[in-house]
């Protein structure tokens, strides 16, 4: 075990956890930050994304111990009301259906509209990709982030 200083959401927290732990397990077991899903376990699914810097990474194949100095944005800060322009956009074209790889898909939407504002539908199919949703809510997905970007 060892102790961890970590940046999430823009606040310090500790952890004392071995550094093997997987980012998801810190946040959903440790820190109570249980809007990032476990879905397979293997970083196939995208359930688990977060941002990392600002970029989507898989939280359950991800080492407590490589995180260091970077910031750990959940699905919980990506905005305190709840009014980024994805999450806006994820409710006008009414995405969710059970929900669960939700936090997931907007993460991953959040952190390709950051590094490219207008992307085209080949651009947001490919960052899309990487996130399975077992409602097959796609077509919804990929209107959502178009409205987003717009925003």
């Amino acid at each position: 075990m060892a102790t961890y200083t970590l940046k999430i959401n823009g606040k310090l927290q500790k952890v004392d956890v071995d550094g093997q732990t997987p980012m998801l397990w810190v946040l959903r077991d440790h820190l109570n930050l249980v809007g990032t899903k476990y879905g397979c376990g293997i970083a196939q699914c995208g359930a688990c994304t977060v941002h990392l810097d600002g970029m989507a990474i898989r939280s359950c194949q991800y080492p407590v111990s490589a995180v260091g100095e970077q910031e750990i944005t959940t699905i919980e800060g990506l905005s305190e009301s709840g009014d980024h322009p994805v999450q806006e956009a994820w409710l006008e074209h009414d995405v969710p259906q059970c929900g669960y790889c939700q936090s997931g898909q907007i993460m991953t939407a959040a952190a390709l509209l950051k590094e490219n504002p207008s992307p085209t539908e080949e651009e947001i199919e490919s960052a899309m990709s990487g996130n399975i949703c077992r409602c097959g809510t796609y077509l919804r997905i990929r209107e959502a982030v178009k409205t987003a970007s717009k925003k």
